[in-house]
């Protein structure tokens, strides 16, 4: 007997400028049974997430090319779309709680594989 409503997978906007990052990062959060949807930039994102209603998590990078970095990206989504909840990554920044609308989280990079899923997942939680 099937269940009369099948389980929805969740969909992650991944923003990040660096193609192999974002392809590993992809991959990962795929294997994990993710959905994803990339971006390469913060403008790319937004379009993303009015093309993709279905987006439960934003997960971006801070420093990347364009007017708009990961932050302001994250305060901009809040503001939109308050339900989506908000990942930010980096290497060279480290934010505190209260730089992250909505108790979001932050990852500091580099991040091992089974780090990033289990961060979802709490995110999810």
């Amino acid at each position: 007997m099937t269940a009369p409503f099948p389980h929805t997978p969740t969909v992650i906007l991944l923003v990040e400028d660096e193609p192999l990052v974002r392809m590993l990062g992809t991959d990962v959060l795929e294997d994990a049974g993710f959905l994803v949807v990339e971006a390469m930039d913060a403008q790319d994102a937004l379009a993303q997430l009015e093309a993709h209603p279905e987006v439960d998590i934003l997960f971006t990078d801070v420093q990347m090319p364009g007017e708009l970095d990961g932050v302001a990206l994250a305060r901009i989504v809040h503001d939109r779309r308050p339900d989506v909840r908000l990942v930010i990554a980096s290497g060279r920044a480290r934010l505190e709680p209260q730089d992250i609308p909505d108790n979001g989280r932050f990852v500091p990079k580099p991040y091992r594989p089974d780090e990033l899923v289990g961060v979802m997942r709490e995110v999810l939680a």
